[in-house]
């Protein structure tokens, strides 16, 4: 097995940490008053479905790369549970949700460590449930984003590097998008954007910071000479579908914040979405003479998932069949271009999370209705519905504003990550297989 370079300054940071958190005072009495039970027991079980999505993640990205990758690609889903738990509780929780600075940023002191998090009143937006387990509810969608954006860079990213660019992410692109789009004092939730779970937030910031990535570790050198091996696992592929399909339903009906018709309404929208998409993918697939596939199921499905995601607690069910169907074509199309260009977005991150939120997000301003959620304003209902354009003329608006700060500051964060570490692994490295060069370890035994 090869050594690394010893390095001390990872486990001292993390040291430095723990050894603060240990002088942390203790948090006072819990505020029960207003609490409701059952919303609360929603919202733990919604918190550790959203938390499994990224184990199914892992098994989903795992399945589509190379047997060489497998293991390093799993990894990079499941560190993310780790390093970005850690950011959460000292300061990231307070950079997405805390005390609004100009409405685009929390203080980073808010709820430093947690402190007033567990004694603090509830959520203005989350009345009926603990502050506390709104916080780790959120805290699930920090940790699943920046492992999204790995599909993209799979084969040929340098796993410390990776870490590094994770936790900057996380910081400088995730939390503010956050505090912008589910603050009360964000600029783009007081503009009226409707983003119920996440299609800005978490699904086009990881696709775009995948196209950055794409385009600057640049391309992998067996996609350059045409060998690309195939999928080392497709039941991983079908396993990690279902786990991301079952955990959606946190992701998406949790998002409601309570168990609640609105709740209902949420979890009916993702599971017709989904159905839909994975039936428009593979169908559309015959169009061009392919034959039905596990892994185009799948990826339909997934696509299906992320569309409806900004759009599952503001339209009705069979908008979902709209939403997942018209979806899975776009980012079909989206894919197919791919595959035939020389952008080397190993697992079709971007046209599927990025192209997926994008048309999430128009197809909420083309249905949303206040018969749904009484928050859609009945001036600014979907133009399907009513005939509105105003939203979504406003869904453009912050559809580009979003695209263009999740892309340029991920490649910046690419750049300045580079210059600490190098980005991409040597060609010799590549070569053998990043289980092995990046982590002496490898799923079929010498």
């Amino acid at each position: 097995m090869t050594q690394q370079k010893p390095s001390w300054l990872p486990i001292g940071i993390l040291l430095l940490i723990a050894i603060g958190a240990a002088f942390v005072p203790a948090p006072g009495a819990a505020v029960t008053e207003g609490i409701n039970t059952g919303d609360t027991a929603w919202m733990l079980v919604s918190s550790g479905l959203v938390l499994l999505m990224t184990p199914g993640l892992a098994y989903f990205y795992g399945g589509m790369v190379n047997h060489k990758n497998v293991i390093s690609t799993m990894l990079q889903s499941f560190i993310a549970m780790g390093v970005i738990t850690v950011i959460w509780v000292v300061f990231g929780f307070s950079l997405a949700f805390g005390e609004t600075i100009g409405g685009v940023v929390g203080n980073p002191l808010t709820y430093f460590m947690f402190q007033g998090v567990f004694d603090g009143k509830p959520w203005s937006l989350a009345p009926t449930i603990p502050f506390a387990l709104f916080a780790f509810f959120q805290m699930k969608f920090a940790v699943i984003t920046p492992a999204l954006i790995s599909g993209a860079l799979a084969e040929r990213i340098n796993f410390r590097a990776f870490v590094l660019f994770m936790v900057l992410f996380c910081i400088v692109v995730y939390a503010p998008l956050a505090h912008w789009t589910w603050h009360p004092e964000g600029f783009l939730f007081k503009y009226g954007i409707l983003d119920f779970a996440g299609g800005t937030v978490v699904h086009m910031s990881a696709g775009w910071a995948a196209l950055a990535g794409a385009l600057y570790l640049k391309r992998r050198k067996s996609h350059i000479e045409a060998n690309v091996l195939p999928p080392a696992n497709i039941p991983y592929v079908l396993l990690g579908t279902g786990l991301l399909w079952f955990g959606w339903f946190g992701f998406n009906a949790g998002s409601a914040v309570g168990a609640s018709p609105l709740a209902v309404s949420a979890f009916a929208t993702t599971h017709v979405a989904a159905a839909s998409a994975g039936l428009s993918w593979i169908l559309f697939d015959v169009t061009r003479g392919r034959k039905v596939s596990a892994l185009g199921f799948c990826i339909g499905a997934v696509v299906g998932l992320v569309a409806i995601t900004p759009a599952s607690g503001f339209v009705s069910v069979t908008a979902a069949i709209f939403i997942g169907t018209i979806s899975a074509i776009v980012s079909n199309i989206a894919a197919h271009w791919r595959a035939n260009s020389k952008l080397d977005d190993t697992l079709d991150v971007f046209p599927c999370h990025g192209v997926g939120g994008m048309m999430g997000m128009l197809m909420t301003g083309l249905f949303a209705s206040k018969a749904v959620n009484s928050v859609v304003v009945v001036g600014e209902q979907g133009l399907f519905i009513t005939g509105d354009f105003a939203l979504l003329f406003k869904h453009l608006i912050a559809l580009a504003l979003v695209s263009g700060f999740a892309f340029f500051m991920s490649y910046l964060l690419l750049f300045i990550t580079d210059k600490i570490i190098p980005l991409r692994v040597t060609e010799e490295e590549e070569r053998v297989g990043l289980d092995i060069s990046q982590h002496d370890e490898s799923l079929i035994e010498a």
